[in-house]
């Protein structure tokens, strides 16, 4: 999780500024996420709900559970990324929202109906410029986080694989020592597992060899076993 310093300094960031009061001046101003919300390190802007923010980012620390600090670093990046990407939605509203009370006189001549037609379609042409750099900060956003996410699925299966072998040779290892009646400390080895999850494991183990019809299975069941156990110490 993000610590306090940091959303404590995200949360200055936001308030350094305490931003126009009129509603043109509002408009204007939610676009500058455009160059600074969606491509600086400024993650919250002065109008950002702070509380929706850290929701988001428990949220993602829930999900994918990181415990070393690359995995978390990523976490983080991934999180404000999406942040990021949903504040592109609102940032499109406003630049027709800006552009609707700048040319609040155009097109006054036409039937409502049309007008309002006309008055979006001008919009979209004096605007297209920020209306594609959105786009761009979209894709760019959403490739930035395919990354993040790519990398800290491979870190983490990587990590759980290694953590199933441990267990298993933890397993193996304590059912060794029962079968010599001695006691068995797991962390006098480096082992950080329970007794309730290396004695599940050696049930695993036990299941696999009751389900065994044949003694030549159960031999080649078991060789297999000390083959992982040699391999993952």
């Amino acid at each position: 999780m993000p610590t306090q310093a940091q959303i404590a300094a995200n949360q200055k960031n936001a308030q350094l500024s305490t931003g126009p009061t009129s509603d043109a001046g509002k408009a204007k101003s939610s676009l500058n996420g455009v160059k600074n919300a969606l491509t600086g390190a400024t993650v919250l802007l002065p109008s950002d709900d702070v509380a929706a923010y850290e929701r988001v980012i428990a949220s993602s620390f829930a999900e994918w559970e990181p415990e070393t600090d690359r995995e978390k670093s990523l976490v983080q990046s991934i999180a404000d990324t999406q942040w990021r990407l949903l504040r592109i939605p609102s940032l499109e509203s406003g630049i027709y929202a800006l552009g609707r009370l700048q040319y609040a006189g155009k097109f006054a001549d036409q039937p409502e109906a049309v007008r309002s037609t006309l008055l979006e379609a001008f919009i979209f042409q004096t605007s297209r410029r920020d209306l594609t750099n959105l786009r761009i900060q979209e894709s760019r956003l959403r490739r930035h986080r395919e990354k993040d996410l790519a990398e800290l699925e491979t870190l983490t299966e990587e990590r759980l694989a290694k953590r199933e072998a441990r267990l298993t040779a933890a397993a193996h290892m304590y059912e060794r020592f029962q079968e010599n009646e001695d006691e068995f400390d797991p962390a006098e080895f480096g082992f950080e597992f329970s007794f309730d999850e290396i004695e599940e494991r050696v049930g695993l183990f036990e299941g696999r060899r009751i389900g065994c019809k044949y003694p030549e299975q159960f031999a080649k069941i078991h060789a297999a076993e000390l083959k992982e156990d040699r391999e993952a110490a």
